[in-house]
């Protein structure tokens, strides 16, 4: 196993929708995935997207560790593997919330997603996994398949007051009406 490199905005890998895994069973997709899990570790991520470590394919790895889903009061996720995953959302309903990414360092902002969603994919044994998802874990899911589709979060912001350096949340952070102001810990176990 090795820690990748984590390729950072404006790098062309994450500008470009990444291509799909032919053989999700692959021995180079299962040695990917595990770098990719080793990778998420080190760095105190909650999810990883393979053109995040320069490799534009698509697969992601997340998990929703136990003290961020009590926080939540969801079910902690163990760590998920997803090649060529699919996203559906379940309702119109969305909720604002902050996020930060490996790929975007040292900054956070408030994004809107769907709250509740469907997702599948394969896992390197070539299994298929379908599951639903809300709150975080929804939240998770959907900012690593962006990167799947070269979109990162700041794209997806509705109001670019609300991206700040995470650093100076010692300061406070910006009212965002209905969003719950998080720690500097639960931003850095975001991706």
């Amino acid at each position: 196993m090795a820690i990748l490199k984590i390729a950072r905005m404006g790098h062309p890998v994450l500008r470009r929708p990444a291509d799909p895994v032919p053989d999700p069973s692959a021995p180079a997709v299962r040695t990917l995935v595990s770098d990719m899990i080793e990778t998420m570790e080190d760095a105190h991520g909650a999810g990883l997207a393979a053109p995040q470590v320069h490799v534009p394919l698509r697969v992601v790895v997340f998990h929703v560790p136990g003290a961020r889903a009590l926080r939540e009061g969801e079910e902690p996720v163990p760590v998920t593997v997803l090649i060529n995953p699919e996203i559906r959302p379940l309702t119109e309903e969305t909720a604002d919330g902050w996020e930060a990414c490996l790929s975007v360092p040292g900054l956070a902002g408030v994004v809107p997603r769907f709250t509740r969603i469907r997702y599948a994919g394969f896992t390197t044994d070539g299994a298929r996994i379908e599951r639903e998802a809300e709150g975080f874990h929804a939240r998770v899911v959907q900012h690593e398949c962006d990167h799947l589709d070269g979109i990162l979060y700041p794209q997806r912001m509705t109001d670019l007051s609300l991206l700040i350096f995470a650093e100076e949340m010692r300061h406070g952070l910006p009212h965002a009406s209905g969003v719950r102001t998080p720690t500097a810990e639960e931003l850095s176990d975001a991706d």
